[in-house]
């Protein structure tokens, strides 16, 4: 591998990473919030378990995640017929109005990024790249 590159993707990286962080502080869900009525919206309702595969985190960390999203009235348990204990996690009217928001107003700041400059294929390039990129992490 080109050192050169390699070193360049770096940099570019730990850069992108903090300039992202301003764009993940739009709206009123943080980024794990985000994310997981993303996955739920997207996908339909979820266990605890499964979100965790999903995101490689820990169980007791989406527990920790989930429960707030519970409290602040986005996301509702549905009990398993099966067995007493389980649930699964499906989102509420609000939290799709929450989720609907900033992902809006993510969308429209990232728009502004990929402006005039960008041609149509750089943007459909971007995307494919970056979807690659984060697919080699769970591999």
């Amino acid at each position: 591998m080109n050192e050169q590159a390699l070193e360049t993707i770096e940099l570019e990286l730990a850069i992108l990473f903090r300039r992202v962080t301003s764009i993940a502080l739009i709206g009123s869900l943080d980024r794990s919030a985000y994310l997981l009525l993303r996955q739920i919206s997207e996908n339909g309702a979820a266990g605890v378990k499964a979100l965790a595969d999903e995101f490689h985190l820990d169980i007791s960390t989406v527990s920790r995640q989930t429960a707030a999203l519970e409290q602040k009235g986005y996301v509702y348990r549905i009990p398993d017929p099966t067995d007493g204990r389980a649930y699964s996690l499906q989102i509420t009217e609000k939290g799709a109005k929450e989720l609907n928001e900033t992902k809006l107003a993510r969308l429209e700041r990232i728009a502004k990024r990929l402006n005039d400059d960008w041609s149509e294929d750089e943007r459909q390039q971007f995307g494919y790249l970056l979807t690659k990129f984060n697919r080699s992490f769970v591999e």
